[in-house]
């Protein structure tokens, strides 16, 4: 993991595989800062949904017990999201390098859309 000092706290960019392994242990919360729609489409099994456009940051869990890893699907988002986080008095943030294309392409599950049934469906991967 990259740590910046924004000079409003600490960001930092974690890997995929990083998210991925704290995900598994139960050590971080993921955000999915997408839209409504591309969430109900794809994302990452287990992920939280808080839309960018509706974050408020005096809303959030205390990330005492467990990091908040953001997400969404190239990093744009999600990076910017964690600055303004980070802006609004939130000591540290992080977002996970790459967004949900890197996740596919390093072949990390995800729960997907049956497109013949429009039902969530698990896409696993023979990489994971």
């Amino acid at each position: 993991m990259k740590s910046e000092d924004t000079g409003h706290g600490v960001l930092e960019t974690w890997t995929v595989d990083e998210v991925h392994d704290a995900l598994h242990k139960g050590n971080i919360a993921v955000i999915d800062v997408r839209t409504a729609q591309e969430y109900m489409f794809e994302h990452i099994d287990g992920a939280l949904l808080a839309p960018m456009g509706q974050i408020r940051p005096d809303r959030l869990p205390s990330t005492d017990s467990k990091p908040l890893v953001f997400y969404c699907g190239s990093s744009k988002r999600s990076e910017n999201v964690a600055r303004s986080l980070l802006a609004a008095g939130h000591a540290k943030i992080a977002h996970m390098q790459g967004g949900f294309a890197a996740w596919k392409e390093a072949g990390k599950s995800y729960i997907g859309t049956d497109m013949s049934s429009g039902a969530p469906q698990r896409v696993d991967s023979a990489r994971e």
